[in-house]
């Protein structure tokens, strides 16, 4: 059998990368990074990776983006592309085209992870998922919250997918109360996604500022996280907040879903700094759950360490959808 060309993408704000998927098993290579400024159309780009891969066409695409699909299209969150699965098969004449939300594609990849692909965050150990049923769930801070999880029966991989970023920020202390009363100053309804994101971090130092009375400037969230190497300073009270929040948020995720087989953590924020993230009280907060805090307890949770994990989903799926072509 001649070997079929399998793409695959994970489609950002800034940044689009783009692959060659396994036929044999989950993974990739020939690795394509762009940014998207770079290209006015997402068939543009497509049209240049074929011709660094020496092809006019592709057998399957499987691209990922930041966005929800809506009749088989995403525009684009934070870039001013628009995919549709309809054109692209028209355009190039691919016989298959699955597109997909980049959280939905990191969900796929959760099985597929290696050892050294994660890291465990607390104490609590779980098992490989390989070969059994699980329920398991993914969220990660960047520039906004993604949320998705996956469900393993018999051997089939079944993804849950939302918004669940924007469910509503619930505090669990009077500092986060008084967070909470400074952001509703600016925004009408303040959810997850305005705390536990790069943004977020932001707004959660802005609020610390109104709440204390003091005077300072706004920062960056790569400002807030530089700013945290002096211990005594606001900088570093906002982050330790925003890792005790992500928490939080990360055990009502897993309750949400039942995900007892594990929650990990993606997007670049926590990968950028782990030791923070260990050292926090985000594993406290995950199993503070009151009258449910003995089964928190026993749920892992892994810091999602591999460099394209959005990539090594969609690398599942184009091999589905390859295996289907005659």
């Amino acid at each position: 059998m001649a070997d079929k060309c399998l793409i695959v993408g994970d489609i950002g704000g800034t940044n689009a990368r783009f692959a060659l998927a396994n036929q044999a098993h989950p993974g990739f290579h020939d690795l394509i990074e762009l940014k998207c400024a770079d290209y006015e159309t997402s068939e543009e780009a497509i049209r240049y990776v074929l011709g660094q891969f020496g092809a006019t066409t592709a057998d399957a695409m499987c691209l990922a983006a930041a966005g929800p699909v809506v009749d088989g299209s995403i525009n684009m969150t934070n870039n001013h592309w628009s995919i549709s699965s309809e054109h692209i098969a028209s355009e190039f004449d691919v016989d298959a085209v699955r597109l997909l939300n980049d959280f939905e594609a990191i969900a796929y990849s959760l099985p597929f992870l290696a050892a050294e692909d994660r890291s465990v965050i607390g104490v609590t150990q779980g098992v490989g998922l390989s070969g059994r049923d699980f329920n398991v769930a993914v969220l990660g801070p960047g520039t906004g919250l993604g949320v998705a999880g996956l469900i393993g029966r018999d051997k089939r991989l079944i993804p849950i997918t939302g918004e669940g970023g924007h469910v509503a920020f619930a505090p669990e202390s009077e500092l986060q109360i008084d967070i909470l009363r400074a952001l509703r100053k600016r925004f009408r309804r303040v959810s997850a996604e305005r705390l536990v994101a790069g943004s977020g971090l932001e707004n959660i130092y802005s609020a610390l500022i109104d709440v204390r009375g003091e005077q300072a400037e706004s920062l960056s969230a790569s400002e807030v996280f530089a700013a945290a190497a002096d211990s005594s300073s606001l900088a570093a009270d906002a982050v330790a907040v925003f890792f005790e929040i992500m928490g939080q948020v990360a055990g009502d995720l897993a309750l949400t879903m039942g995900a007892w087989d594990g929650v990990y953590i993606g997007g670049g924020i926590a990968k950028r700094y782990p030791d923070t993230l260990t050292e926090s009280r985000f594993r406290a907060a995950f199993d503070g759950k009151g009258r449910h805090s003995h089964i928190l307890e026993r749920v892992p949770t892994y810091l999602i360490t591999h460099d394209q994990p959005g990539l090594l989903g969609a690398s599942y799926l184009a091999q589905e959808l390859g295996a289907t072509l005659s």
